[in-house]
């Protein structure tokens, strides 16, 4: 396919999405350190470690927010398809953090559980309505999705005011009884629905970063309309891959007939690539006798 030019349909993303990302990571930083102080003040180990996890969050955040940046490159002698690949390159670390920290908060917890400790309950109800306040701004700013790491940073918030509801629960709580394994109960139960959220979606990246085929494609059916176009007598090689998740790009090499008009015949094949959100294809064409047909893996 070395004399095809690439057909492009690039989409041109503004710097909203990095900025939403910086807003998350800042928010993240600066309460992790305020939750540091408070935990210290509150005698309050879950707001110490929750601070330990909200510093993993910042980090992940800064991490996504370098390569977001990245990911908006254009296209180089280094990286000739492009910098996509890097957004996905910091949605798997982010995931990988998120799990990682939702493990150890959940083994923590089940220690808890044997030893549970008295807490400052009215200063965790306070920093905890503080908390869910600036988590749902946080939340509400990463909303669009507009990458695929954005949609998992959203799940930090999802956990953070999940874990903040707890906190406000068990301090009602405790106002009228010591029940303090109350706690650790429930932050178990929120690690392990976060786990139920994180690792789909760890495992959908990595398929995609395996290069799978996209799996909303019906690949037969966009086989099946190729070899309908005028003058494909078959097809004899089909690659389609994503780049990050949304960003798709197909190759093909195509049997014609001795008649075909190449020029027309390419444009039809991007054009219709183009209707199923395709942004970039190469196309070749081959004007092989019927003999070499049998050959072909797809043919009419």
């Amino acid at each position: 396919m070395a004399d095809d030019k690439k057909h492009s349909h690039h989409h041109n993303l503004t710097g909203q999405s990095t900025g939403r990302i910086f807003i998350a990571f800042l928010s993240n930083f600066v309460f992790a350190i305020i939750e540091m102080i408070f935990g210290g003040i509150f005698n309050s180990s879950a707001i110490l470690a929750d601070s330990v996890h909200d510093f993993g969050d910042a980090l992940a955040i800064g991490l996504s927010y370098y390569f977001e940046r990245l990911s908006k490159r254009r296209s180089d002698y280094k990286y000739t398809l492009g910098y996509w690949r890097f957004s996905l390159l910091g949605a798997l670390l982010t995931a990988v953090i998120l799990i990682m920290g939702s493990v150890l908060v959940l083994f923590e917890n089940v220690q808890k559980l044997m030893k549970p400790e008295p807490v400052n309950y009215n200063g965790m109800l306070v920093l905890g309505l503080i908390a869910i306040a600036v988590n749902i701004v946080a939340s509400y700013v990463l909303n669009s999705k507009e990458s695929e790491h954005e949609s998992i940073l959203s799940l930090h918030f999802l956990e953070d005011i999940l874990g903040w509801l707890a906190v406000i629960v068990v301090s009602l709580v405790l106002r009228f009884t010591n029940w303090y394994i109350l706690d650790p109960l429930l932050s178990i139960a929120i690690s392990l629905f976060i786990l139920s959220q994180a690792l789909p979606k760890f495992m959908k990246n990595i398929v995609v970063f395996l290069e799978h085929a996209p799996t909303n494609y019906n690949i037969q059916k966009l086989e099946s309309e190729i070899l309908d176009l005028e003058w494909v007598q078959a097809i004899n090689q089909f690659n389609l891959w994503s780049l990050d998740g949304r960003q798709n790009i197909a190759m093909i090499h195509v049997l014609v007939s001795p008649d075909c008009d190449e020029a027309l015949l390419k444009d039809r094949v991007h054009h219709l690539f183009h209707t199923y959100d395709i942004v970039e294809s190469a196309v070749e064409c081959d004007h092989s006798t019927f003999q070499h047909l049998h050959h072909s893996p797809y043919a009419k």
